[in-house]
C-alpha cells in the first residue's frame, strides 16, 4: 500500500502531532521570545484603547472641558506609536520564524529521506514525497509561525478584556459572556465536520501531484500511445473530486463565521440593553451605578472580545484543515527504515552525517549467501535457502527470466534489503555487523536506467568521490571510453547537463554512470542489467571498459544480454529464486540447458539483425 492512501480521519485535533511541530518555534528560542515580547506590548495597547475613550468621555466629552487635553492626546500619541512599532517588529520576527521553521523541517525531513531503505522507495510515489517536502512542509511552516501570533495575540487580549470587563461591572461581564458556552459547543460540531472534509481534500491533492509528475515525466509515452484524452479525463476526475470536498469544507466554514458574529451581537445587546439602565437608572439597576464613558468602554470591549475568539475559532479551522498535512509530514519523519543499524555498530561505525571512517575495516571483496531467504512485507518469497560463495576478484554473472530473483540477490548484497533467514558475510563476516556505510562505501552500482543530476559533466563524475581531482575525473572518462564524446560537447567537461542529463542520450548517461562508479574505485561491483537499454555501439565501448575496470574487483553482473558475460567467472541460471544451472560459458553450453537455448535464441537474434543491417548498407551502395 502507498503511504499516502494511509487514513487519516480522526474526528478532533491531534495536540500530540502540534506539539512535535511547534518544537521547530522553540529552537528559534531568541525569536520566539522576542516575537511574545512584542505581541505582549500590542495586545496591552490594544487593551487599553477603550480605556481611553473611557476617560475622554468622562473627563471631556460630558463635562465639556478641556483641561488636561494636550497631556492626554500626547500620551494617547505615545501609545500609538508604540502599537505601530510593535505590530512591525512582530511582524517581521514572524516572517523570520516562518522561514527558520520551513529550512530545518525540510532539512529533518530530507535527512529522514536519506537514511530510508530501499523499500521506502519501492512502495512509495514519488508525488507524496514532492507533496510532502513542498505544498506540505510551505503550509505547515506559515502556519506554526503566523498561528504562534494569532493565537498568543487572541489569548493575551481576550484576557485582558475579560479581565477589564469583569473590573469594570463583573454582574454585566457575566451577563455579557453568557454566550461562549452555547460559541463553544457549536464550534466544536462545525470543526468536526471541517476536518473530515480538508482531510480528503489534502488526501486528493497528493494524487494530483501524483499525477502531474506522472503526466510530465511521462509525456512521450502519453504522446506515442495517444493516451492524452483518457489521461486528461482521469485528472479531470481527481481535481473534481478535490473541488467537490473543498467545497464542502469551504460551506462549513463560511457557516461558522456568521454564527460567531451573531452571538457576539447577542452579547453587545444584553450589556447595552441591561449597562444602559446602570447608566440611567442607578438606583434600580442590577448592576449597579455605571457612568457613561465606563458603558461605552464595556461596550467596545464586549464587541471587540468576539474578535479573538473569532480569530481564534479561525486558528483552529486552519489547524484543522492543516492536521492532514501535519500528519502526513509527522509520518514521513516517523517512518523508520527496514534496514537498521545496532547500537553497537552505531557507535563504532558512525551514522551517515558523522562516519567514524577511521574504524572502517578494507574489505578484500569475498562474497558469502548462507542459506538466505528473503520475502518482501505482503508476503511474496523471491529466495528461499539460497547459498553462494564468491571469491575476492571473482566475476559473477546472474541470468534468468524477469522475477526470477537476479535484481533481488545483488539488491541483498548492496544491503538495500536485508535477509528474512540466514546470513550474507563479506569477508568472512556477517554484514549486519557492519554499518551500510562501510559496505556501500566499497560498492560501485550500476543501473539499467543511468540517473544523473543536474549541473556539469564533471560535476556529475565527480558525485561518489567529491574531494577528485580534475585529472582523476579525466581518468576515470579516458577508462569507460567517456571522454571522446565529452570532448566534443561545447565546454568539455564544463558543460551543464540539464535536468536529470536530458541534453545527453541514454549510452553516454551510461558512459557517465559508469565512470562515476569507476572513478569512485570500489572494491565490489554491481552492474543491474547496465548494457541493456543501449545501443550497440556503446555497448562495445563499455563491454571493452569492463574487461580493465573488473580486474582484481568482485562484481555481479545481472545480465539480458548474454554475450556481455562470456568471460564471467562463474555464470549462475536464476529460476524461482534458486540456482539451477552453474558454470562457465562454455560448461553451460556443453549442458545444452536452459542457457544453451537462450544463447541460441539471441545469437540467431544477433545474426539475423547483422543481416538485415549488412542488406541495407548493400543496397544504399546500389542507389
Amino acid at each position: 500500500m502507498y503511504i499516502e492512501e494511509q487514513d487519516f480521519a480522526a474526528n478532533k485535533l491531534d495536540t500530540n502531532v502540534w506539539k512535535r511541530l511547534y518544537q521547530y518555534a522553540l529552537r528559534e528560542r531568541a525569536l520566539f521570545y522576542a516575537i511574545i515580547a512584542s505581541i505582549l506590548i500590542v495586545a496591552l495597547i490594544d487593551i487599553s484603547y477603550p480605556l481611553f475613550t473611557s476617560y475622554a468621555i468622562d473627563h471631556f466629552v460630558l463635562p465639556k472641558t478641556l483641561e488636561g487635553l494636550g497631556v492626554f492626546a500626547a500620551l494617547y500619541l505615545v501609545v500609538i506609536l508604540m502599537q505601530g512599532s510593535g505590530v512591525i517588529l512582530f511582524i517581521n520576527l514572524a516572517g523570520k520564524l516562518e522561514m527558520s521553521i520551513a529550512y530545518t523541517i525540510r532539512q529533518d525531513a530530507f535527512l529522514r529521506l536519506q537514511e530510508l531503505s530501499f523499500s521506502f522507495y519501492d512502495r512509495t510515489a514519488v508525488g507524496y514525497i514532492m507533496a510532502r517536502m513542498m505544498s506540505d512542509i510551505s503550509r505547515l511552516s506559515d502556519m506554526i509561525a503566523w498561528s504562534l501570533v494569532d493565537v498568543l495575540w487572541s489569548l493575551l487580549y481576550a484576557l485582558g478584556c475579560i479581565v477589564t470587563m469583569f473590573a469594570l461591572s463583573w454582574k454585566l461581564a457575566l451577563i455579557s459572556l453568557a454566550v461562549l458556552p452555547l460559541l463553544a459547543f457549536i464550534s466544536i460540531r462545525l470543526q468536526k465536520r471541517m476536518l473530515k472534509h480538508q482531510r480528503e481534500a489534502r488526501k486528493l491533492n497528493s494524487r494530483i501531484t501524483g499525477a502531474f509528475n506522472e503526466g510530465i515525466m511521462g509525456a512521450v509515452t502519453t504522446k506515442t500511445l495517444v493516451r492524452e484524452e483518457a489521461n486528461a479525463n482521469e485528472f479531470n476526475e481527481l481535481t473534481g473530486k478535490m473541488r467537490h470536498a473543498s467545497i464542502k469544507s469551504a460551506l462549513v466554514s463560511a457557516s461558522f463565521f456568521p454564527i460567531i458574529m451573531s452571538l457576539g451581537a447577542v452579547g453587545t445587546a444584553l450589556a447595552l440593553t441591561i449597562g444602559g439602565q446602570g447608566v440611567l437608572n442607578p438606583q434600580t439597576a442590577f448592576v449597579g451605578a455605571l457612568t457613561a464613558g465606563t458603558l461605552v468602554a464595556f461596550i467596545s470591549y464586549c464587541t471587540q472580545l468576539f474578535d479573538p475568539i473569532q480569530q481564534l475559532a479561525n486558528i483552529l479551522a486552519e489547524m484543522l484543515s492543516s492536521q492532514a498535512s501535519a500528519e502526513r509530514v509527522i509520518t514521513l519523519m516517523n517512518t523508520e527504515p527496514d534496514v537498521t543499524e545496532s547500537a553497537e555498530v552505531l557507535e563504532k561505525y558512525g551514522d551517515i552525517l558523522h562516519p567514524h571512517t577511521q574504524n572502517w575495516e578494507p574489505i578484500t571483496g569475498n562474497i558469502t549467501f548462507d542459506h538466505v531467504t528473503f520475502q518482501y512485507k505482503n508476503g511474496e518469497r523471491v529466495l528461499d535457502d539460497f547459498s553462494l560463495d564468491v571469491k575476492a576478484g571473482q566475476t559473477i554473472a546472474l541470468v534468468g527470466e524477469t522475477g526470477s530473483g537476479k535484481s533481488t540477490i545483488v539488491n541483498l548484497l548492496c544491503r538495500f534489503y536485508e535477509p528474512t533467514e540466514g546470513e550474507i558475510r563479506i569477508d568472512g563476516t556477517d554484514y549486519r555487523k557492519r554499518s551500510q556505510l562501510w559496505l556501500q562505501s566499497s560498492l560501485g552500482y550500476v543501473l539499467q536506467t543511468p540517473h544523473l543530476f543536474s549541473g556539469t559533466i564533471k560535476d556529475n563524475i565527480r558525485f561518489g568521490k567529491p574531494d577528485a581531482t580534475d585529472e582523476e575525473v579525466r581518468q576515470a572518462a579516458r577508462l569507460v571510453h567517456a571522454e571522446p564524446f565529452i570532448l566534443l560537447q561545447e565546454k568539455g567537461y564544463d558543460t551543464e547537463i540539464g535536468e536529470s542529463g536530458a541534453r545527453l542520450s541514454t549510452g553516454q548517461k551510461q558512459l557517465l554512470s559508469f565512470a562515476r562508479v569507476v572513478l569512485k574505485d570500489p572494491r565490489i561491483f554491481v552492474l543491474d542489467e547496465a548494457t541493456s537499454s543501449i545501443d550497440t555501439e556503446t555497448e562495445q565501448l563499455i563491454q571493452h571498459a569492463i574487461t580493465h575496470i573488473l580486474k582484481d574487483r568482485t562484481s555481479f553482473i545481472v545480465a539480458h544480454r548474454l554475450s556481455t558475460i562470456r568471460t564471467a567467472d562463474r555464470i549462475l541460471v536464476i529460476r524461482n529464486g534458486a540456482i539451477q544451472e552453474s558454470g562457465t560459458h562454455e560448461e553451460l553450453l556443453r549442458e545444452r540447458g536452459y542457457y544453451y537455448d537462450l544463447y541460441n535464441q539471441q545469437f540467431c537474434e544477433d545474426r539475423t539483425a547483422e543481416s538485415l543491417v549488412s542488406k541495407k548498407h548493400e543496397s544504399g551502395k546500389e542507389s
